[in-house]
């Protein structure tokens, strides 16, 4: 930060403290502060190709964009999508009659905005990848040991488990080389799942070629060089600052009127910041709002049900059933489906289940969710079965609110006053073609 930015940072921190001061409201408006990592162009580009290039999928057919495209505002518009074994985008997206995948991606693919930013400590629905400073890392995955070390950021770690997760990237059993090694749990070292894709990519020469000024002509290609180049891409290319509520933040620029009273419903006793504070809105924490469990979820193998018990998964801890991460709120009128498993297809959907959570998953009904292609069956046993939704009820902390239908309005007016347009867009966009040659999702 040069002089001038100070300065100005000052001068924004200040305004930012007058205005709480005087609005009075419940929880304080947030900082507009925010912190970003350094940029490095070259890393960048060559993090663009990568993030759209099948190469780094077992089958070679499905690349981070699949399920993480900009057509769909970083995701792929489905509440629970389909990776390896699909064909098409987003909600146009079908089964591959001749490879159909082996089950459905368990969890709502979350939207990309802002993950560069020093704030976010944890990762996934359930924050099983998270800082973890005793460790010599700095991070804690569920997979451990060598499967910890080498990342640049933790962003960066996040990029390790599609590609190793048969549904999203890596592939029916015994298909091809990645799906095997994985299945047989050779990860890491020679002949594992992350050397095999390194040295897909170090036998491409432009590839070569762009991580010869980054990492050394010299050295060879890791796999923590290719996710350290993507989670810089993801980084520079969706960073959502310049909505109309960071403008009202940084330069007291006046919000429309329904925005407005939406956030001093928001920030004031619709009590909304309790959880959806800071910057972005999220207190990176983990809650139970009995939100509806749709597919089959997080779960052991053996349960009858795949039900979805979130950060306990992570813990082991009782009081943490059915908990789930707080989302980031930037551009979330344009990230639908909503939910751990995208059970609400619209964002009033998921608003009023705030309202009144157990009467709301009580009277789930399944045309909320935005599933358009079958996978096996199940996608609604937990919500066909009393004991199980009970289950979800009764972990419930979310107290319910009375809000009338104008005060509603209001509080999605203010959502929408959280969109940064040019976000949406990307910074760089879709490349024309990747180093691989093969076929690009548009």
């Amino acid at each position: 930060m040069n002089l001038a930015q100070a300065k100005l940072s000052c001068v924004c921190v200040g305004a930012i403290l007058a205005l709480t001061t005087s609005t009075g409201l419940a929880n304080p408006l947030p900082s507009a502060d925010v912190d970003f990592p350094e940029i490095n162009p070259p890393q960048i580009a060559l993090g663009q190709l990568l993030f759209f290039d099948p190469i780094l999928s077992g089958n070679k057919s499905v690349s981070c964009a699949t399920c993480h495209h900009p057509r769909f505002n970083t995701a792929d518009g489905l509440s629970l999508g389909i990776g390896d074994g699909g064909v098409g985008l987003g909600t146009e997206r079908v089964i591959d009659a001749a490879n159909p995948p082996e089950k459905r991606i368990p969890r709502n693919a979350p939207a990309l905005f802002n993950l560069g930013a020093a704030e976010f400590v944890s990762f996934f629905h359930d924050g099983r990848l998270e800082v973890d400073k005793t460790r010599a890392s700095g991070i804690r995955t569920p997979l451990g040991g060598e499967m910890e070390s080498g990342f640049a950021t933790l962003l960066s770690a996040q990029t390790m488990f599609p590609v190793l997760s048969a549904a999203e990237m890596a592939g029916h059993f015994s298909e091809n080389d990645v799906s095997k090694a994985v299945r047989q749990g050779v990860l890491t070292g020679p002949g594992g799942a992350w050397d095999i894709l390194a040295k897909r990519i170090e036998d491409i020469p432009e590839y070569r070629a762009r991580f010869d000024p980054i990492i050394g002509a010299d050295d060879p290609i890791h796999f923590t060089d290719i996710s350290d180049a993507i989670a810089a891409f993801v980084d520079f290319e969706w960073r959502a600052t310049n909505s109309p509520f960071d403008l009202h933040l940084r330069f007291d620029q006046p919000l429309e009127a329904m925005a407005e009273a939406g956030k001093q419903l928001f920030y004031g006793e619709a009590g909304c910041a309790s959880c959806h504070s800071g910057l972005f809105q999220t207190d990176h924490d983990f809650h139970a709002i009995a939100m509806p469990q749709i597919g089959p979820g997080k779960a052991a193998g053996f349960e009858r049900h795949q039900r979805d018990e979130g950060r306990m998964r992570v813990t082991g801890d009782p009081a943490d059933a059915y908990a789930f991460r707080t989302p980031s709120l930037r551009n979330v009128a344009h990230t639908s489906p909503y939910g751990h498993s995208g059970a609400y297809g619209t964002l009033e959907g998921v608003v009023r289940h705030h309202l009144d959570p157990i009467a709301s998953l009580n009277a789930y009904l399944e045309s909320a969710a935005v599933l358009p292609v079958a996978i096996g069956e199940g996608d609604f046993a937990v919500m066909r079965d009393p004991d199980e939704v009970a289950k979800i009820a009764a972990a419930n902390a979310l107290e319910s609110i009375d809000l009338n239908e104008t005060e509603i309005a209001e509080i999605i007016a203010f959502l929408n006053a959280l969109t940064d347009p040019q976000s949406l867009k990307g910074a760089l966009g879709i490349p024309s073609s990747v180093p691989s040659g093969l076929p690009l999702d548009q």
